[in-house]
């Protein structure tokens, strides 16, 4: 039941994001260990910018709390704003909008990026 609501909210996220216009979308994925963020562009399928909690430099402590997911917020909006990409849409998959998704999303928004 739970893996059936999820997809049914990623399809619904997926959806409203489709019909929205063509900027960037800063997908998201939560494992239990790691958070991992990329900036992507679906009119040209590449990935512009990516972060993550298990990349080898800037490895620190834990890697499944609030504080890593907002290193990594503040490392997607730095690479996305260097590659060029200011304006996304936030992607947040079938996660509901609390602790690590929102961290994350709030960081991203400090360091520079709008959604």
């Amino acid at each position: 039941m739970t893996n059936a609501l999820f997809k049914k909210r990623q399809s619904r996220t997926r959806h409203r994001l489709g019909t929205h216009g063509t900027r960037p979308r800063l997908s998201i994925f939560r494992s239990g260990k790691h958070i991992y963020a990329q900036v992507i562009d679906d009119t040209q399928a590449v990935t512009v910018a990516s972060a993550s909690t298990n990349e080898k430099d800037g490895k620190a402590g834990k890697s499944w709390n609030v504080d890593a997911a907002t290193g990594v917020g503040k490392k997607i909006a730095e690479r996305a704003k260097a590659a060029g990409v200011t304006q996304v849409m936030f992607d947040r998959g079938g996660y509901i909008y609390h602790g690590r998704i929102k961290a994350l999303a709030d960081a991203a928004r400090e360091g520079g990026l709008e959604f």
